[in-house]
């Protein structure tokens, strides 16, 4: 079992929570923040002292307050750590349930679980705690289709902005309008309906709607 274990989380009742359950799998040693640079800061002394954490448990949204902080969200920490080329092992437990935001922590900032918080959250935590134990992945039940086939084509935050103005009820025409006046590119109609033709074919949507309908179906919108 893991020995040395670090949880961010602004949430007092939910930190106490996970607490117990780290505690229950028998962790030595739990630490505890409430602010993203405070768990950096952790992170980095643990390092020095060469007594490195074994395990980040990390929200994505922390709450803003009169601190100014250089890390104010999950991803940002999770990013920091992965530049640092740490080999600590990381699961986020968080509400967040949007597809392509799974999908990114995975394959962009190479974390090792997705927790949502749910009602069998904590259950579902101390599984994949298991899990990353052993060196396997772990995505919870409400978000396993991010790693599924279709999670893997070739789909960017272009296209998930693209897909969400037309789920909006905006035309090509309007699309291209509204990316033209905002210098987002491609913004011509021809490299738009060239874009959307090729999402009907990787999702097998016979027309936009039906696209809308399967995207919205796997969160990604």
């Amino acid at each position: 079992m893991f020995k040395k274990v670090l949880i961010a989380e602004d949430m007092e009742d939910i930190n106490k929570g996970v607490f117990t359950m780290l505690n229950e799998l028998g962790i030595q040693e739990v630490q505890q923040v409430q602010y993203c640079d405070d768990a950096y800061l952790r992170i980095q002394k643990a390092y020095l002292d060469q007594n490195p954490f074994d395990l980040l448990i990390t929200d994505l949204s922390f709450r803003e307050d009169y601190r100014t902080q250089k890390y104010p969200n999950g991803p940002d920490l999770i990013e920091r750590i992965r530049q640092d080329d740490r080999d600590m092992r990381i699961i986020v437990y968080s509400i967040e349930d949007k597809i392509q935001v799974v999908k990114k922590l995975f394959y962009t900032y190479s974390i090792n679980g997705y927790v949502c918080k749910t009602r069998r959250g904590l259950k579902n935590l101390s599984s994949a705690i298991t899990h990353v134990l052993e060196g396997k992945n772990y995505v919870s039940p409400e978000v396993d289709s991010a790693l599924s086939v279709h999670s893997n084509l070739d789909i960017n935050d272009y296209d998930i902005a693209l897909l969400s103005h037309l789920s909006q009820g905006m035309s090509q025409e309007e699309i291209s309008d509204y990316y033209k006046k905002n210098n987002i590119s491609p913004a011509s109609l021809s490299s738009i309906e060239k874009r959307l033709n090729k999402l009907r074919v990787d999702f097998n949507a016979n027309n936009a709607i039906q696209l809308i309908a399967i995207v919205k179906d796997l969160g990604l919108i």
